[in-house]
């Protein structure tokens, strides 16, 4: 019996802990947001469906209530995205009542500004950047908000805040400026656009932690569900869309599965996994020993696969 009060006690504190590291992160980002708005001209926020973009908007519904987001949401559509994430990404600006930008990578390809990939491993991940900086010099966008953190990967652990890209879009990883004491400093040259993570300093616990706390609605594909799937590469990749390549002797069968991170269809893999709520989500990371990113084939194409894209103008 003492056994079991002490561990109550312990999933007590646990919690208690986790609630004051949420709103410590949730008043930052905060902050990150009011000086976004303070300090640029025409930001706009990218947003996928996904769970870190679905937690930017309403961090910044609560940083600029009682009025509407004063800025725009803006999606770069491969086209093969999932299917769910994007009637959500329709109901959520819908419901906001935001503007909401649409860039399709498909017209890139038709206008021969970049080369749809073939083969096994083919993707339109990587073809997002043409698409983004056309988007980005139509609009004049001076500042770009993304969901990046900098625990999903190390190239994206380099980047500041504040992260200033050229006017061609490009990253200089070596070229950074200091930020000290929560100093956030907007000023750019012509031509130049910043982009803003105010969630860079969450996890992934974070992410989740937030969301139930909130009791945020998020796309069913990230909880636990029946679907047909198959395996390579020790992955498990979707086979109900159409998209993912699928040799004749890779078998489908049907598992219960969710999806950790929700990228292009080509490039995501699922996990298997019985977490149909955010309840169970929440625990089932807490004891995970991998990164969301491990179920992200277009990572694995290098060492330095994410830190090339970024240097071109990636998110």
């Amino acid at each position: 019996m003492e056994t079991a009060t002490l561990d109550s006690k312990q999933t007590t504190k646990i919690s208690q802990s986790r609630v004051l590291q949420t709103n410590a992160l949730e008043n930052e980002a905060i902050y990150i947001f009011r000086e976004v708005v303070a300090q640029f001209e025409r930001p706009v926020l990218l947003f996928s469906g996904g769970k870190d973009s679905i937690t930017l908007v309403r961090l910044a519904q609560k940083a600029f209530f009682p009025a509407k987001i004063p800025f725009p949401l803006m999606h770069i559509d491969t086209g093969h995205n999932f299917p769910e994430t994007i009637e959500f990404r329709d109901k959520l600006a819908k419901e906001l009542g935001v503007e909401l930008i649409i860039r399709n990578v498909q017209d890139s390809i038709d206008q021969g500004k970049v080369v749809e990939e073939t083969g096994k491993y083919a993707s339109r991940n990587m073809l997002q950047t043409t698409t983004l900086l056309d988007a980005i010099e139509e609009f004049k966008f001076d500042a770009c908000i993304g969901g990046a953190r900098r625990d999903e990967e190390k190239a994206r652990a380099k980047e500041r805040i504040f992260s200033v890209r050229d006017d061609f879009g490009q990253w200089d990883e070596k070229n950074q400026r200091p930020e000290l004491f929560d100093m956030l400093n907007g000023q750019i040259e012509i031509g130049q656009n910043v982009r803003v993570f105010p969630i860079s300093n969450w996890t992934e616990l974070d992410v989740w932690s937030y969301i139930q706390k909130e009791e945020i609605e998020i796309p069913s594909i990230y909880f636990a569900h029946q679907r047909n799937i198959f395996e390579r590469d020790g992955l498990i990749w979707s086979a109900e869309d159409g998209v993912v390549f699928r040799a004749e002797d890779e078998k489908v069968e049907e598992r219960t599965v969710r999806f950790r991170t929700v990228g292009d269809m080509s490039c995501t893999a699922a996990v298997l996994s019985h977490a149909d709520t955010i309840d169970k989500v929440v625990a089932e990371i807490r004891e995970s020993k991998i990164s969301e990113r491990g179920a992200r084939i277009d990572d694995k194409r290098s060492e330095a696969a994410m830190e090339k894209r970024k240097q071109q103008g990636y998110f």
